[in-house]
């Protein structure tokens, strides 16, 4: 019998009747989520405090989660440096061994933080198995449980991840404004979730950032009169979201310069006529390589993306930018007509290498025009 240090039970079931009993830990209760994996070694606050996972059970590989604890929030210009949002966003975690931290910075232990945030974990399972039975059948759905005896999980499985808007739990429900008083001009970012690392790279470059509401339309968009706009990551399926499809392409009869990050490029791919389709297992990791077709040159990038872009599938008057040499996956796209690029890998890297990083660089020299 498994020694739980926590004196918690868990569970963490799969849609295809995998059930799997270990420790829980965080908060007591039951979730439900599409189960995924990050191969990521580091930087569990910020992949925790990703909105991108917002309905999905996250399972990370590395043996050993909660060594360096939770740090206390550090707000620069209201921007977070240390998380990607102000709470976890996760449906619960499933690791081999939680541990308790040690690091002159932790503000409290992984467990803590878990438990007052209401989000469940599990420990002392197979993670290894569990990834190899998604890498081989494919992201499912499941269900886990800390602290809660559940007599027939499947009862907790009642709609598909692929079914729900995600970013109506995700988004502002009104403007936030971050003023930059060394300003490069004004942008706005369309909000269905966004990391806070790419506002952070947004006002290192000078930008007072506005944010909008993720359903907020194409008029509201250039009443600021931005001088650039960002459609940037959040949750779900990018096929259903028809408002925001429909509002990318209205932006665009403006020639506003436009960047899309991840579910914003996956919006602007289907704004402008290609098509994005569910992977497999999708990528959720910190060194994942992707190579500029236009210079021939590989970087290794961060990535949380379960819907992705073929060449088949990339839209009329658009060349391919970036892409995955694991799997052809198109990692960026440039119009070549409108002053729009875009990229389905996370240029802000957080957490992960800083690469990439100039991608905001080439978006402020299309905004500023220096």
């Amino acid at each position: 019998m498994t020694f739980c240090k926590r004196g918690t039970e868990g569970l963490i079931y799969m849609e295809d009747g995998t059930l799997l009993k270990g420790c829980g830990f965080g908060s007591k209760g039951v979730r439900a989520g599409e189960v995924v994996f990050t191969t990521a070694m580091n930087g569990y606050p910020e992949s925790m405090t990703d909105p991108s996972y917002r309905g999905q059970i996250l399972v990370i590989t590395h043996p050993l989660v909660g060594n360096y604890g939770i740090p206390t929030p550090d707000f620069r210009g209201g921007i977070l440096q240390n998380f990607e949002s102000e709470q976890i966003q996760i449906e619960g975690l499933v690791v081999t061994e939680e541990t308790d931290p040690s690091k002159w910075n932790s503000g409290k232990s992984l467990h803590k933080w878990m438990e007052e945030q209401g989000v469940p974990g599990v420990s002392s399972v197979d993670t290894r198995m569990i990834v190899k039975k998604v890498r081989s059948q494919g992201s499912m759905m499941g269900v886990i449980a800390s602290g809660v005896q559940v007599e027939n999980p499947k009862e907790y499985l009642k709609q598909r991840y692929d079914e729900v808007d995600f970013t109506v739990f995700t988004s502002p429900k009104s403007p936030i404004i971050h003023t930059n008083t060394t300003s490069s001009g004004l942008v706005v970012v369309v909000d269905c979730g966004i990391k806070h690392g790419i506002l952070d790279e947004l006002y290192k470059r000078g930008f007072t950032i506005v944010r909008l509401p993720c359903k907020s339309t194409a008029e509201e968009i250039v009443n600021y009169s931005p001088k650039g706009v960002v459609f940037g990551n959040g949750p779900g399926n990018p096929n259903i979201l028809k408002g925001l499809i429909e509002n990318f392409s209205n932006v665009l009869e403006y020639k506003i310069p436009t960047l899309g990050i991840c579910l914003g490029h996956q919006v602007a791919t289907l704004s402008l006529g290609g098509k994005v389709r569910k992977m497999k297992f999708g990528h959720r990791a910190i060194n994942k390589p992707v190579v500029d077709v236009t210079s021939g040159r590989c970087y290794i990038s961060t990535h949380n993306h379960g819907y992705g872009v073929f060449k088949e599938d990339i839209p009329p008057d658009t060349q391919v930018w970036f892409i995955n040499p694991d799997d052809g996956t198109v990692e960026g796209l440039v119009h070549k007509r409108l002053p729009v690029i875009t990229t389905q890998f996370h240029p802000e890297a957080r957490p992960g290498p800083n690469d990439i990083t100039w991608v905001f660089d080439k978006f402020k020299k299309m905004v500023v025009k220096e």
